[in-house]
């Protein structure tokens, strides 16, 4: 089992046609954004300008949860409103144009893998999963197997279990908990 934590404050920035994007995680580490060549890809990013059309993923599904407010958005032409927090569930190659400025949690996962989840939860974990990701809403603590982990809001956990080991989760605060499975 790997355990990484990438704390928001070390993600670079990078320019998407509706403001920046920062990448915490692309998977497997060799995959290329601009190849769409990864299995997945977590990121956060910021709406800054209203309209803003989304980029489009053919062969990926995302979710995406509003992190600062909630978003007014037109997903194929159907109006579609989200509070701050709900995940929104959509395909990557969906044409996507959002109404609301704000900041943004995004998971892409690739059409390949059927297995995946996002849900918010304050509640105790037990999993075997092969990838489990705590994306952190507030300041948190993460318990894996008895061992602490301190995330700021907007930190990622991400834990790699290529075993499929049992793993006991606590954690204080309400979190973006994802599994996924190849």
């Amino acid at each position: 089992m790997h355990i990484h934590l990438l704390p928001k404050e070390n993600c670079k920035a990078a320019v998407w046609s509706g403001g920046l994007t920062y990448e915490y995680m692309i998977y497997p580490k060799t995959a290329n954004y601009a190849d769409r060549d990864f299995a997945f890809r977590i990121s956060s990013a910021t709406i800054e300008q209203e309209p803003s059309v989304f980029t489009q993923f053919k062969g990926y599904h995302r979710y995406l949860v509003m992190l600062d407010n909630g978003l007014d958005i037109e997903i194929n032409q159907e109006k579609k409103v989200y509070e701050q927090f709900e995940i929104m569930e959509f395909n990557s190659n969906d044409a996507v144009t959002s109404f609301t400025k704000g900041i943004d949690f995004n998971w892409m996962v690739s059409e390949k893998i059927s297995q995946h989840q996002l849900k918010i939860t304050a509640a105790n974990q037990n999993c075997n999963a092969q990838i489990v990701l705590f994306f952190s809403l507030d300041t948190t603590v993460v318990q894996i197997n008895e061992k602490p982990y301190d995330l700021k809001p907007y930190d990622l956990l991400i834990i790699e279990n290529p075993e499929k080991t049992d793993i006991a989760l606590r954690f204080s605060n309400k979190c973006l908990f994802g599994v996924l499975d190849f």
